[in-house]
């Protein structure tokens, strides 16, 4: 139930007998030193997270002596498999910080995964997306303090002390705005900057060793990539920008809804509450909702660059929102790439170029944009392309996850296509690109979603039409 406490004057408040656990700062601290901030010292983080790879072939080790004991092989995997994802989830989502944030990246690439791995991790890693064990009141009640100035319950008429949702580097709770309006209110972690950037190396360091607990996927390119971003997503005031400007471009939209942004620090931020499922919770619905999901979604992430400028760059679905309506609701702008003209036109044209498999052109088209700085076979270079291009090439295409699973596995053999993929380079000001582009065909092979995406490209990407 909300906490309304914070509306009430306090000398209305009545006299009741002090709590240790809520009234005493030094009582809290003591009682919740666990968990009353993330956990900054770096040899006790990264003893933590050192109890993953060692967990692992523990459980390896047992798992082998039930198998000499008699257990079926089938069992004892099934086992292991579940137990590993147990312990990835409670030590990460514990953690907070760059652990989690990797366990968030890590759980939309899930559809990646073998199926014998991806079964027992896909659940456990879907609840990273939005839990986490919460800060105690007094801390949250701190951080609004020192931001928001000591009267800062004068701005709201109500505010829950449980927190709706939690993230890496922060948590969201519920109130009414001194107005009247319903607001989500986003306060980092104490800490969080120092914890996020320390996790990312230690994860970077033992990501060998981690890798047996991702099904065998390389995680330092993942790992990298994070800690390139850290500090833009660390600044709410950044983030709140962004989605003000998402928000404007979008106000009265009849497919998506983007929260108004009231109020913003560092390291508080204020919006508009949105109410609708998490799209994680889409492969609940029929197949006929996921399709409609699936291409509302792609939508939006080709339409905010064309309309806003703004490339929402964390496509995970726990940043999307089924509303009541049927709308889309979006959150969580920490981390966006600014396109003031829209997604550069090279891309549209290269990929309309490579769908009519011409494959000199694309080659030339690509050393051009300096995606291609070596010698290279124009065939070996078309051919590579190819399964990327044909959702794009068919009226409508189906997303699977076997499908993602061939392309995944085909992107890795440094073999195919005479190894091709070894002289493909990215240019920087596709980075971003890169990952919503991947993120979002994971997604879309999670959701099992058939739609015209074709007619998408055809509306909202430059270049394609020409």
């Amino acid at each position: 139930m909300p906490d309304d406490s914070s509306a009430v004057p306090e000398r209305a408040r009545g006299t009741r007998r002090p709590r240790p656990d809520r009234d005493d700062p030094q009582a809290d601290g003591k009682r919740h030193q666990s968990d009353d901030r993330i956990a900054r010292g770096g040899f006790r983080r990264s003893a933590r997270l050192a109890s993953l790879p060692l967990g692992f072939a523990g459980r390896s080790a047992l798992g082998l002596g039930r198998r000499l004991g008699g257990a079926p092989a089938e069992q004892v995997s099934e086992q292991l498999q579940q137990k590993a994802a147990e312990q990835l989830f409670k030590v990460l989502g514990e953690l907070k910080g760059g652990a989690m944030k990797f366990g968030q990246a890590l759980s939309l690439f899930e559809a990646v995964l073998p199926d014998d791995v991806a079964g027992p991790y896909r659940q456990q890693l879907a609840r990273l997306q939005d839990s986490a064990p919460p800060m105690p009141t007094s801390r949250v009640h701190a951080v609004l303090a020192r931001e928001l100035g000591p009267r800062w319950r004068d701005s709201f008429s109500s505010f829950s002390a449980q927190p709706a949702a939690a993230a890496s580097i922060g948590q969201v709770h519920r109130a009414v705005w001194a107005d009247g309006r319903q607001v989500a209110v986003k306060v980092q972690y104490p800490g969080a900057d120092e914890a996020l950037r320390s996790d990312l190396r230690q994860i970077g360091r033992m990501s060998k060793v981690i890798s047996p607990l991702a099904g065998g996927m390389d995680i330092q390119p993942l790992v990298d990539e994070l800690t390139e971003r850290v500090s833009e997503e660390l600044d709410y005031t950044l983030e709140a920008a962004a989605q003000a400007q998402a928000a404007a471009g979008f106000a009265g939209d009849p497919e998506f809804v983007v929260p108004g942004v009231l109020a913003s620090t560092q390291r508080v931020m204020v919006s508009e509450w949105v109410e609708g499922r998490s799209l994680n919770t889409a492969f609940e619905l029929s197949q006929e909702e996921r399709n409609r999901m699936g291409l509302a979604y792609v939508r939006f992430l080709f339409a905010a660059p064309a309309r806003v400028g703004l490339l929402h760059a964390d496509p995970h679905p726990g940043n999307f929102k089924m509303l009541p309506d049927g709308r889309l609701g979006i959150i969580d702008f920490g981390l966006v790439a600014r396109f003031p003209d829209g997604l550069p036109p090279a891309m549209g044209r290269i990929l309309r170029v490579a769908e009519n498999g011409d494959a000199a052109r694309t080659a030339e088209q690509l050393r051009t944009e300096g995606f291609i700085v070596s010698d290279v076979d124009a065939q070996d270079v078309l051919d590579y392309l190819a399964p990327f291009v044909e959702p794009a090439a068919v009226p409508e295409f189906e997303f699977t996850r076997d499908w993602m699973r061939e392309q995944f596995v085909r992107v890795r053999d440094v073999r195919a296509n005479n190894g091709v993929a070894m002289k493909i380079n990215l240019p920087p000001e596709y980075l971003l690109i890169h990952r919503v582009w991947l993120g979002g065909l994971a997604v879309l092979a999670q959701l099992n979603a058939r739609a015209p995406f074709n007619a998408v490209l055809r509306e909202l990407l430059p270049g394609y039409e020409d």
